[in-house]
């Protein structure tokens, strides 16, 4: 039996291109090679939306659309909502007992968001608990392994912490949590657009709505030609006759993740010897981009005019994922005993 892989997204905002290469691509592949299973993380997106959850029902369809769109095949995966699974609740309320509150006070993404995400307040518990939260998601599917990047490796370290802590506190021997391991994204071995890639935004930064540098995968064809054309380039580079260098051009590094390697090689070429400009470059990456994404949104656009098509994905993954989160808790109850 294939091992069981869950990964989960945050409802809060479109997909843009740091999605498109850094996870979607490898969620595609591992549909073929595991027990996938996708959940959208509704409760998660709740933590630092909870002054304005008006959107999350929208974004929630919308990534479903995405997915699908995408490739993700719900014959082949298992496609839910978090908050469906109503045993994840219960299942965090276990790990709180058993989780200090020193282990959530270390997370080390925990006051890196608070400070990046500065116009929200993110004082509450709920946000607190977050890697809780993320470990009883994981472990009420009784998931083999987690997709995840190596800045993540604390977090899912944290959750086996906490899953070894529940077994030996209860004494769960063989009938315990599973302790989730990771699937690093650079050990896939998927093709160039599948590596898990961190993707630059227009600013040169990781890419991100909230920094305002997205290309977004729902863009349309000028919208992309605009952001295209406001790309940063080699920062070195002031003058057309100044030789670049396309290892720190964030225009390039997106550009190789969607066009041919003979392509690319001609534009570090000439860029190296100063016999082209930017310019140029960024209305071919658009273009590029432009080609790359139109068979997604073609199939995105059809997914859209079925009326409830979203809906009827997620009720038919809760009803796979639920069986499964009745079993876990269960258990739970038996080594508590509640």
């Amino acid at each position: 039996m294939k091992e069981r892989v869950l990964t989960g997204y945050r409802p809060t905002g479109k997909l843009h291109l740091g999605h498109w290469f850094g996870n979607l691509q490898n969620m595609l592949a591992l549909q073929d090679q595991y027990q996938a299973f996708y959940f959208v993380a509704d409760w998660h997106a709740l933590t630092s939306e909870w002054q304005n959850p008006s959107d999350i029902a929208r974004y929630t369809e919308e990534m479903v659309l995405d997915w699908v769109a995408a490739g993700l095949d719900p014959d082949k995966c298992v496609i839910y909502r978090q908050s469906d699974i109503v045993q994840v609740s219960e299942l965090l309320l276990y790990l709180s007992m058993v989780t200090p509150v020193s282990w959530l006070e270390r997370t080390p993404s925990y006051k890196e968001q608070q400070q990046q995400m500065s116009d929200k307040d993110l004082s509450n518990l709920g946000f607190f608990l977050y890697p809780a939260l993320q470990t009883a998601d994981i472990v009420i599917m009784d998931a083999a392994r987690v997709p995840v990047g190596e800045d993540q490796l604390p977090h899912l370290e944290l959750g086996r912490e906490i899953v070894r802590r529940f077994n030996a506190t209860y004494q769960a021997g063989e009938s315990g949590l599973v302790e989730p391991k990771a699937l690093l994204a650079s050990s896939l071995g998927q093709a160039k657009d599948a590596a898990g890639a961190r993707v630059p935004g227009t600013d040169g930064r990781k890419m991100s709505k909230s920094y305002g540098n997205a290309i977004f995968i729902s863009d349309t064809a000028d919208e992309i030609r605009k952001k295209a054309m406001g790309f940063m380039t080699d920062p070195a580079r002031k003058q057309l006759t100044d030789p670049g260098d396309p290892e720190v051009c964030p225009l390039h590094q997106v550009h190789k993740l969607i066009a041919d390697e003979k392509k690319i090689a001609d534009w570090e070429t000439c860029c190296r010897a100063a016999s082209c400009g930017c310019v140029p470059h960024k209305q071919d990456f658009a273009e590029d981009l432009v080609a790359y994404l139109a068979d997604f949104q073609a199939r995105r656009a059809e997914l859209d005019a079925l009326p409830g098509f979203a809906r009827e994905v997620l009720q038919a993954g809760a009803e796979k994922a639920r069986p499964i989160a009745e079993a876990t808790i269960k258990r739970c109850r038996d080594l508590v005993g509640l």
